[in-house]
């Protein structure tokens, strides 16, 4: 990584409120970490390595708060029966396509997906993982493959009962070990690879990982929010996905979801509760008033046709929702415009949403992932981390300050991304990626491996 790099002629873009267009200037990386934004004149970087910029948007990474890399097997996947619900879909497709996996294909099946982050300018993904059949040691597979493309993850494994009390067990025992390596200044245990050792703490995070109420029993949400508790880390779970998930709560435990989250003391601001499509008003006011961060994932609820989350209505009560892609797609432009388009049809108003969407990815996203590394991730301003992307693009009317918005919703989705930097390292450029791996390879192993997991399936 180059101590000193100099983005020079570019257009700098901040999205964040309030939102800036800064022509002129120029952007001064030292260390990781941005230096300097000022007019070009004013930057002198003596040995700097010098990026030009010119005929680009300079904006910061973006910032995925939910996804799966696991899912990267489903593609293509055609052996999948019809499904009815949500619930058929969970049992036809994702609770078949997990129990298959490996730690090998753990791995396998991240590089191909981490990649595509990379090429569509993500430089932050917060994962949820599930691997029944493998699940020691499995953070530490999807940890060696975030090392080796450079990007900043948050990893946590999905504790369910619904495979057994010996594999819930096993997953809150994976999520405690994988909190301590991360919070540990001593050197992590023999159990884990021996990338751990070469990882520091700076890149890879945690969070302790939990499916969804209606696959927790009580004794399993106790022994997690205790040992999250010790480990000092919040949760990620998924929350009131479907109506599926608050009829099973209220059956057997009668309680609404977010409410029996409470009640084990699993909200607050160190916890993502994905979805939230079927939340109460009391629900989201107890979201809101704990701090917890909501995340929502329009594309996959759409696909799911579990319906869609009121965004506009959780924001109104002081929620901090972000957005995610579930996995749908590692894009967050085009996550941005599904989600825009999606609260306008929940809203039945044409004109409604855009603040909130485009305030999900810009402002709530590197919030919430600035929580999780104590440093201010996602944004362009001096002292920020240097995680910063070039975007091909021309604008066909003018780009100021008051236009910036528009022209990222309804513009830049024709851009390519050409440049991805991360931690000030250039890990893409020119759209050639700057990694210690063969693209070809990795996507053949992918592709070996996928065989593998669809036999098994």
């Amino acid at each position: 990584m180059a101590q000193k790099l100099l983005l020079r002629n570019g257009r700098i873009a901040i999205p964040s409120t309030p939102q800036q267009v800064l022509e002129g200037h120029s952007l001064l990386m030292e260390n990781g970490m941005i230096a300097r934004i000022a007019p070009a004149s004013d930057v002198s970087a003596p040995g700097a390595e010098v990026i030009d910029a010119r005929g680009k948007l300079v904006l910061p990474g973006f910032i995925n708060a939910h996804t799966h890399l696991y899912s990267t097997f489903a593609c293509g996947l055609n052996q999948v029966p019809a499904s009815k619900d949500f619930f058929e879909v969970l049992n036809h497709l994702w609770w078949r396509l997990d129990k298959a996996l490996t730690l090998d294909e753990c791995y396998a099946g991240a590089l191909p997906t981490l990649i595509a982050c990379i090429r569509s300018g993500t430089t932050t993904i917060i994962d949820h993982h599930s691997s029944p059949s493998a699940i020691r040691g499995s953070l530490d597979a999807l940890a060696r493959a975030a090392d080796l493309t450079g990007l900043r993850a948050c990893l946590c494994y999905e504790v369910s009962d619904r495979d057994g009390e010996e594999k819930a067990l096993q997953g809150i025992a994976e999520n405690r070990e994988f909190l301590t390596a991360q919070t540990s200044e001593a050197p992590v245990s023999e159990s884990l690879s021996s990338a751990s050792l070469k990882r520091g703490v700076d890149k890879v995070r945690g969070l302790f990982g939990l499916h969804a109420s209606f696959t927790l029993s009580d004794r399993t949400l106790e022994n997690a929010a205790c040992t999250a508790r010790d480990a000092g880390s919040g949760v990620h779970i998924h929350v009131a996905e479907s109506e599926m998930d608050q009829q099973s709560t209220l059956a057997a435990h009668k309680i609404r979801v977010v409410h029996r989250l409470h009640r084990f003391g699993l909200l607050g601001p160190s916890s993502i509760a994905a979805h939230c499509v079927h939340v109460d008003d009391s629900e989201r006011d107890l979201l809101a008033s704990s701090g917890t961060a909501v995340v929502h994932n329009p594309q996959s609820n759409l696909n799911n046709a579990v319906g869609i989350a009121d965004v506009v209505d959780l924001k109104r009560r002081g929620a901090l929702v972000g957005l995610g892609t579930d996995a749908m797609t590692t894009d967050m432009r085009e996550e941005l415009r599904t989600g825009l388009w999606a609260q306008r049809w929940r809203q039945h108003a044409p004109s409604a949403g855009f603040g909130e969407l485009t305030s999900a990815l810009w402002d709530a996203n590197p919030a919430i992932a600035s929580r999780i590394w104590g440093r201010d991730l996602g944004l362009l301003r001096e002292g920020a981390v240097a995680d910063i992307v070039l975007v091909d693009y021309d604008p066909p009317t003018p780009l100021t300050s008051d236009s910036l918005a528009g022209h990222l919703v309804f513009g830049m989705m024709r851009g390519r991304v050409d440049t991805t930097i991360v931690d000030g390292r250039v890990l893409m450029q020119h759209g050639e990626l700057k990694l210690d791996l063969d693209e070809k390879e990795v996507m053949a192993h992918a592709r070996e491996s996928a065989q593998r997991v669809w036999g098994r399936f």
